[in-house]
């Protein structure tokens, strides 16, 4: 017997190639309250979080929600490059040849968001993901880069996103100029134990499952281990169904969390 056939499942809600099931926590709901707000205003947002508790998919479900023909987005997740290669990869992003010299992808870029905002009426959201990799250079250009008619307009949104520690980053003296621009900041914390469980409940919900085939037990024990980390949930629920089908349990216990743990562990 297949696994998922085993617990009533359409497909394993737990793994990334499959099918993406949004579960809207209370995390995820002030995220895309933070982000609606950035919207109406423009400017620059800051979301962190520790790896694996939603930034990125929160950001990119966001994002996936805007009319297309009203917003450009543009993910950045090199965050790693000099500050000439970020500005030859928003260029290319806006659709340009990319120049060699510093200066002239400047005024390209900027030329470019004026150009998608005044003519076409379209504006550019520019996530920059992993942004705690950032240079204090690279950081203190972006600044510069999106200073409008002499810092009297926000022309695109620009969503800084990275762990905790780009709060402390932000937070030193070189970096004041950019951190007095941001006008909404949101940390990720973990799930509660509660919405941990509805987190898991919703996803085998959502892949066709519509019975108990976690203990109240086992679901604790999950929750407990996982800290309220999303990704943790899934790969503990993932080797409980993969552990479970071995053993022929339709049902999954403490025992088969106790042994999925052990198995993320190694």
């Amino acid at each position: 017997m297949n696994y998922t056939a085993r617990y009533s499942l359409e497909f394993n809600p737990f793994i990334k190639n499959s099918k993406e099931i949004l579960i809207e926590t209370s995390q995820y709901k002030e995220v895309r309250f933070r982000l609606d707000y950035l919207l109406q205003t423009k400017g620059f947002g800051l979301i962190t979080g520790e790896p694996g508790n939603g930034k990125t998919t929160s950001i990119r479900n966001w994002a996936n929600s805007l009319n297309p023909s009203a917003y450009k987005i543009i993910y950045l997740p090199l965050s790693t490059l000099t500050v000439q290669e970020t500005y030859r990869q928003l260029a290319l992003a806006l659709g340009m040849e990319p120049r060699f010299r510093k200066h002239e992808n400047f005024e390209n870029i900027q030329s470019a968001i004026r150009r998608t905002v005044i003519e076409k009426k379209v504006t550019p959201i520019i996530i920059m993901d992993e942004a705690n990799y950032l240079s204090s250079q690279a950081l203190n250009d972006l600044k510069i880069l999106f200073n409008f008619d002499m810092d009297s307009k926000d022309m695109a949104v620009i969503i800084l996103s990275g762990l905790p520690i780009l709060n402390n980053i932000l937070n030193m003296r070189t970096n004041e100029p950019l951190r007095q621009r941001i006008i909404t900041s949101y940390n990720i914390e973990g799930l509660s134990i509660e919405e941990a469980k509805k987190y898991i409940r919703g996803k085998l919900k959502a892949a066709g499952c519509h019975s108990e085939i976690f203990s109240e037990a086992a679901l604790q024990a999950i929750c407990s281990y996982s800290t309220g980390n999303p990704r943790v949930l899934s790969k503990v629920c993932n080797a409980c169904l993969l552990i479970g089908d071995q053993q022929n349990e339709n049902t999954i216990d403490e025992e088969i969390v106790t042994q999925a743990i052990n198995e993320v562990e190694l």
